[in-house]
């Protein structure tokens, strides 16, 4: 689950008349999360009285990609994307964690499969996505259980080939998310969850709003303002989860919004946590180095440099991670 020409902007943005609208492009992906019911309804546009300019991709590299020409300031990406790119020097900073993956992604093994724990999986084809979040947690998880993942046949697939190859019964297992998700489960059985994975080993996966530093210093004020729309939305989920049912306002905007069947939103965003401000300003974006964010981006990217995806780690994480504007919203 994205620069230089951002400073162009800037300078335009402050050489403009004062009474001009200021304007941002925000870039979102399809996850199924409580926010999209604050897209629907405008909410940031009332909050800031900026102009929004939503802008939807297929995954977290076009965001990079988008981020670094200066055509989107903020953007909706996962940790695996957004280790990579701080890896890389992208200057983008974590301000928000949209959702903790949690049991949205799940090992699964096929029914009949031999596979009832993760030593089974010697021998075993496991397919996902390569240098995706289950790809680290595959790895993680492995490497817990004492397995060599030499040991292991894992395939590199996307989660339409990995639908295929499961229906053709070409794998035993998969480490993937919804919409493959849930169908393998139907004749499958979850071995274990990226959640389980972050609270055994403290190596955790997230999505998360990252924004160009540069232009962040020039829209403090509106950073506040937006993470105090995302919590609410977060809140509003959290104390009314009975109330969002198919045919519910709220599970329509998010099925608008994410691209997800209304039936199948409840039960997927339920897979989901969604860390409260308040532990998001102590836990995992405070912190510094041994903040929960910091130490996942860094254990992400030493996994990344084991697969040749970067060429060099960080030496503190922290340096991407800005809790200033939640302890801001918490004021």
């Amino acid at each position: 689950m994205k620069r230089w020409i951002i400073g162009l902007a800037v300078a335009a943005v402050a050489a403009a008349p004062a009474f001009a609208q200021k304007e941002v492009t925000i870039a979102y992906q399809d996850m199924v999360v409580p926010y999209r019911i604050a897209q629907e309804a405008k909410e940031l546009e009332k909050a800031t009285g900026y102009k929004i300019n939503w802008k939807q991709f297929g995954g977290g590299g076009e965001v990079i990609k988008a981020m670094a020409s200066g055509a989107v300031q903020v953007g909706e990406i996962g940790s695996a994307g957004i280790a990579a790119s701080v890896s890389r020097g992208e200057p983008l900073e974590l301000f928000w964690i949209l959702d903790d993956i949690g049991s949205a992604e799940a090992l699964v093994a096929r029914n009949g499969s031999g596979i009832n724990g993760i030593k089974d999986l010697k021998g075993k084809k496991i397919a996902m996505p390569y240098n995706s979040t289950t790809h680290f947690h595959t790895i993680v998880a492995l490497q817990q259980a004492g397995v060599n993942p030499a040991d292991v046949q894992i395939l590199n697939m996307r989660p339409p080939e990995v639908r295929a190859a499961w229906q053709r019964g070409d794998i035993d297992a998969t480490f993937i998310w919804n919409p493959v998700l849930s169908e393998v489960k139907k004749n499958g059985k979850v071995i274990l969850t990226s959640g389980k994975i972050s609270a055994d080993t403290g190596k955790a996966t997230f999505d998360g709003f990252v924004v160009n530093k540069d232009w962040a210093k020039q829209h403090q004020d509106f950073l506040v303002k937006f993470v105090k729309v995302l919590a609410a939305s977060d809140d509003r989920y959290r104390k009314n989860k009975a109330k969002w049912t198919a045919g519910s306002d709220e599970v329509k905007a998010v099925a608008k919004w994410s691209g997800e069947k209304p039936e199948n939103v409840p039960e997927g965003i339920a897979l989901y946590e969604f860390p409260t401000a308040q532990d998001q300003a102590a836990k995992w974006l405070g912190g510094g180095k041994n903040s929960i964010a910091a130490k996942a981006l860094a254990a992400t990217a030493e996994f990344q440099l084991s697969q040749k995806q970067i060429e060099k780690t960080l030496p503190d994480y922290s340096v991407a991670v800005n809790p200033s504007y939640v302890q801001g919203a918490l004021k």
